[in-house]
């Protein structure tokens, strides 16, 4: 799949990148995530995937590696954007933001969240998950996930959320600046590593995860705006690990 087919996707707004023509899907109801794959040929990895995502990460399915490579996150552009596209409120980034791992450089496109959070840390549920969704030239893809725990009101969260379009399909201006954007993450930035998936149709696979071991706050305030805007949850549930081993 193109790249920007990939970005599409898991950027879930498919509604905002012309040319594309699938069926509806949502979080609720007969377009709910246990129909995914039903719903259009395109989303059949949704149900016959083996390596889907998000995933309950486990002493079970964990494995300690030496010399866990580093991520180099060199994020140094702002913000442009932010859209509700439907299914979640996402930031979109100025190009020359990146992250390097395995000796390739992956450009960060956008971030957005879900509540309660997608992947699960030794099964427990977060209030809310961010995803910085970046893309490499050869079209892979490499998402870093940030856990958010209850505490205080964010302050990078806040000034997302005033710029939060309250209606499905609306976008607006963002200048975040890249500061607030690297304050976002953990200063902390060990990590679990998996092999995955897009947590959204079409559920494609190869995606490289990096969940951070470390959690940044928000308020419950934060997170039922956040619920409210959304109307419901927008979490797919946890997929089977099956074969697959969690590093760390």
């Amino acid at each position: 799949m193109k790249v920007a087919s990939l970005i599409g996707s898991i950027c879930v707004a498919s509604s905002l990148f012309a040319g594309v023509h699938s069926a509806h899907w949502g979080y609720t109801g007969a377009e709910d995530p246990s129909h995914w794959g039903d719903l259009d040929p395109k989303y059949a990895e949704c149900k016959l995937g083996g390596s889907q995502s998000p995933i309950d990460i486990t002493a079970k399915n964990t494995i300690k590696t030496v010399g866990l490579e580093p991520i180099k996150f060199d994020y140094k552009t702002s913000a442009v954007s932010v859209i509700n596209n439907g299914h979640t409120v996402q930031v979109n980034i100025a190009e020359g933001s990146t992250i390097t791992i395995d000796d390739k450089v992956f450009e960060l496109k956008q971030f957005h969240f879900h509540a309660p959070s997608e992947n699960h840390i030794d099964g427990k549920a977060f209030p809310m998950e961010a995803h910085f969704v970046h893309s490499a030239e050869d079209g892979s893809l490499a998402v870093v996930a940030v856990m958010f725990k209850d505490g205080t009101d964010n302050p990078i969260i806040n000034r997302v959320w005033k710029k939060m379009p309250h209606k499905a399909g609306e976008k607006t201006t963002c200048k975040l600046p890249a500061k607030m954007i690297n304050d976002m993450l953990p200063s902390d930035k060990t990590y679990y590593r998996f092999d995955g998936s897009l947590t959204t149709p079409p559920c494609s696979e190869g995606v490289r995860w990096f969940v951070m071991k470390h959690y940044s706050e928000v308020s419950a305030e934060e997170v039922q705006e956040f619920s409210h805007t959304m109307h419901h949850p927008n979490n797919r549930p946890i997929q089977p690990t099956n074969a697959r081993k969690v590093l760390q």
